[in-house]
Parts: C-alpha cells; sequence; structure tokens
C-alpha cells in the first residue's frame, strides 16, 4: 500500500505525462446488448422496479440493503474494457445512471500498473451491489483511449451481475459521493472524465448508438463515441438540452419533457432520466393511467405489462416527446415489446401484443416523473455532454423502423 502522498504524487506525474493532443477523438467502441435471463423466464419488470427504488431513496448508495431483490434478469450493454500492463480484457455492463467503474475480485489480474490504495468502496444498484477495495490502473476502453492510473474498485463480494466482469459507470461522478467509506464526501473521477482530463479526448462528451433486436434474436449490436459523437450514426443534427435543475433527476442525466398521446397531453413539463440500465418506458401515474386508457390496453399479471389486442395495435397513436424545442416520437411500432421474443417475458403467445410503457409507481411532482429507458434509446441517437452539462437526441435509421 503507498502512502497517499507518494501516490499522489504518482498520479500527479502519470496525468502530467499523459498529456497531450487529442488527435484522434473523437473515437466510437463497439458495444453488445444482451438480453440476460435466468431460471426461465427474465423478470426485466422486477430489475427496473429495484432500480427505481434506487433512484428514489439515495440513501440506498453505497449501502447493501436486505430488501432489495438481486436479479441477473436485465437488459444491458457489454464493453470490452483492457485493464493494467500487460493488459486483460474484462466484460463489463455499461451503466449510464451510475459512475463507478469495478470488476470482480475473482477476474483481477494485478500487474505492474495495479496499485491498491486502500479505500473501502461500496455501491447498490437495487437488484445488485458491490463491495471491496479501490485501486488505481491503466483502463484502455477503446483504440488510443487509456486512461493512466485510473481509479477502480476491485469487488470481492457483489451479487446481480453474474453475466459481467463488473461495470463501467458512465452517470456524472457525483454519484460516486458516499461509496468511498472512509472518504464519504469525495467522489470519483469516471472513465470518461478522466479520458478528457488527461487530454486523450478534446470534449468530455461520449454518445450512444443502439438499435431494435431483430427476430428472435437475444442480442444487437450498437457502439458508444468517446470525445464526441459519430455523424454517422443519426439523421440531421444533435439537438441538446440541458440537465434538469429539479431535485433527484438532476443527480443523473436527468432532462425536462412533456409528453402527449396523439394530440393529448398525458404528462405535463416534468423532470425525469434518460437510463440505458432501465428496460422499459416509465411515466408518472397519472399520465400511466391516461396512456392506459387512451390505448385500450389491458394489465397483463404475468408479464406485468399492458397488452393490447391486434385491433388495438392499429388504432395505436405516436407517443411523443417534447424535449426543449424538438418534438421525438414513438411509433405504434416502437411502443412495443418485440413480438418475436415474447415468450421470453412469460408472454401468453409469440403473436400477443404487449407496451413498453410502465407505470413509474408514484404521482408526477416527485422529481422522478419517467425514465426513457432502453426501448427509448434504441430509437435514438443520445450524447451525453459533462462539460455543458446537456443531453442531445438525434433520430437514427431506427426511429421509424417497423422491427417489433
Amino acid at each position: 500500500m503507498f502512502p497517499a502522498a507518494s501516490l499522489t504524487l504518482l498520479l500527479l506525474l502519470s496525468i502530467t505525462g499523459s498529456l497531450v493532443k487529442a488527435a484522434n477523438s473523437p473515437i466510437s467502441v463497439p458495444i453488445t446488448n444482451r438480453l440476460s435471463f435466468s431460471n426461465g423466464t427474465m423478470n426485466l419488470v422486477a430489475h427496473d422496479d429495484a432500480r427505481i427504488q434506487a433512484f428514489r431513496d439515495p440513501s440506498m448508495r453505497g449501502q447493501r440493503l436486505n430488501n432489495v431483490p438481486l436479479s441477473n434478469n436485465y437488459v444491458g450493454d457489454s464493453i470490452p474494457v483492457s485493464i493494467g500492463n500487460p493488459p486483460t480484457t474484462y466484460h463489463l455492463l455499461l451503466d449510464s445512471a451510475s459512475a463507478n467503474t469495478w470488476v470482480r475480485s475473482s477476474a483481477y489480474m494485478r500487474t505492474s500498473t495495479s496499485f491498491r490504495i486502500g479505500g473501502f468502496v461500496e455501491m447498490t444498484y437495487g437488484g445488485g451491489f458491490f463491495t471491496g477495495f479501490e485501486y488505481l490502473d491503466n483502463v484502455t476502453v477503446g483504440p488510443g483511449l487509456t486512461v493512466i492510473l485510473q481509479s477502480i474498485g476491485v469487488a470481492v463480494r457483489s451479487a446481480g451481475f453474474d453475466n459481467y466482469d463488473g461495470i463501467l459507470g458512465i452517470g456524472p461522478a457525483a454519484l460516486t459521493v458516499g461509496s468511498l467509506r472512509d472518504l464519504p464526501t469525495d467522489s470519483i473521477p469516471t472513465v470518461t472524465d478522466s479520458l478528457y482530463g488527461q487530454g486523450t479526448v478534446s470534449e468530455d462528451v461520449f454518445g450512444i448508438f443502439c438499435q431494435p433486436y431483430v427476430n428472435s434474436q437475444l442480442e444487437s449490436t450498437g457502439q458508444i463515441t468517446f470525445g464526441g459523437t459519430d455523424s454517422t450514426k443519426y439523421d440531421g443534427d444533435i439537438l441538446y438540452t440541458p440537465i434538469t435543475n429539479t431535485p433527484r433527476a438532476s443527480n443523473y442525466w436527468g432532462i425536462d419533457q412533456s409528453i402527449v398521446y396523439g394530440h393529448t397531453e398525458i404528462l405535463p413539463l416534468a423532470a425525469g432520466v434518460v437510463d440505458s440500465g432501465a428496460t422499459f418506458l416509465y411515466i408518472a401515474t397519472e399520465a400511466y393511467e391516461l396512456y392506459k386508457t387512451a390505448t385500450g390496453s389491458e394489465y397483463d399479471p404475468v408479464t406485468r405489462l399492458l397488452a393490447i389486442s391486434e385491433d388495438g395495435y392499429n388504432a395505436l397513436q405516436n407517443l411523443h416527446f417534447n424535449i426543449g424545442p424538438q418534438t421525438y416520437t414513438l411509433t405504434p411500432n416502437a411502443q412495443i415489446w418485440p413480438r418475436s421474443i415474447n415468450s421470453r417475458i412469460g408472454g401468453r403467445q409469440a403473436n400477443a401484443i404487449y407496451l413498453i410503457v410502465r407505470d413509474i409507481g408514484a404521482p408526477s411532482g416527485t422529481g422522478l416523473d419517467f425514465i426513457s429507458g432502453y426501448v427509448f434509446m434504441q430509437r435514438f441517437y443520445v450524447a451525453f455532454d459533462t462539460t455543458k452539462r446537456r443531453v442531445g437526441f438525434a433520430t437514427t435509421e431506427f426511429t421509424y423502423a417497423t422491427t417489433n
């Protein structure tokens, strides 16, 4: 274990030595999205519900709560990350609603660049957790994208993420506050912040491109771009909106928006979160009830989703999200779960039709009136700008696709 002063000097020297002009920025890295499941059908709803509980109760961060159900059933983007020298490649879950980066101790290979700094680190995600020790190590997330002596957790205990070697947190760094037991008011720099701070990329911006599932496949491909965005993956320009000032949502990649079904406003301007780790689209209870009535759908207790008939699907109207000066639309097809994989969520039959809009479980005005999960991000390019505290959106080739 290094004395704090020596470790700080070592870190400063390594960062100073890496401050070079970011000539290769932005750089795109492929990601793979997998529908992970165990014990038969996927209980994606239970995973999301636990995640929402963690959003609502900030005290859960850094604690292990016995009443939080653990689940390896979720939608998640996997990114290959190399750590150490010589490097070992790990497959980490990409999470936009957390900021700690960690790997399981059983997988972690210590090398000449691995330095344990002695601090105990822990984090609860709602449906999962890890506890371990904080290390410094070289972290590479793509060609030419190496952070020298990035702070990472090495988990001696973890649960809820058995299909991954750990997590790459790309949420705001403030989400790490409280995770260091001995330094509860300190934050930990994220990998994306460190790439910018060490001069590896020219902007503290990253963009995520996803796409819907095709046929009965449980996997889709996409990419994350560090240091900017990839204009080949979206149409027109990215339009940005500032991070909301509303408490709770402002801790995350939170924005303000209103939602209109057809020509009827179901959610007035409110604050919520863009979250790659949630599967479905969640809206405040009264908005959900309006949507349920307008669509003529019925609650299905097996899948815990709204179900509609074929005639109901044919009568669906567009769902509009008014974000800043721009409106983004989920078409009827984008509002339904992929029919080819109904059985994976316990669906009654392959031709049943389930909606991806769910009740967030609270009335509007709580500071978390919606969560735009992965089903939303499959239809739009999303850019996250740390420096200017804003989130941007653009349409893609899949915005109006009829793959579901």
